[in-house]
């Protein structure tokens, strides 16, 4: 993998319902990805068994909710979601955008 990332070479893959993602970059236990939602896109609520989570607002702004509490977040903001604790987020401006940061990596976005 290329050390480095540089957001222009990489063209978004469209995952539907107004969401969108890059991968920044990964290793065994670490992998970075941002994802752009329109507004009112949904990512809804789960549980990771074994990925902790920090998803740190870029742009725009998001009601996140983690383990049943709701608050808005805005760029500079961030949330944690340690594995098995439910959490998910909805865009509250369009092109809101999230740096989702994984340990370990998330195998499943390799295939």
């Amino acid at each position: 993998m290329n050390p480095f990332f540089k957001a222009d070479d990489h063209p978004w893959e469209e995952l539907g319902d107004g969401i969108k993602r890059k991968i920044v970059g990964y290793t065994d236990e670490l992998m970075a990805v941002h994802l752009n939602f329109d507004k009112g896109a949904i990512g809804y609520v789960h549980a990771h068994e074994i990925h902790d989570q920090i998803g740190y607002v870029i742009s725009g702004s998001f009601e996140a909710e983690v383990d049943g509490k709701k608050q808005v977040l805005k760029a500079g903001d961030a949330y944690i979601a340690r594995k098995h604790l439910m959490h998910g987020a909805v865009a509250l401006e369009q092109d809101s955008i999230l740096l989702d940061m994984f340990s370990p990596a998330r195998e499943d976005f390799l295939k």
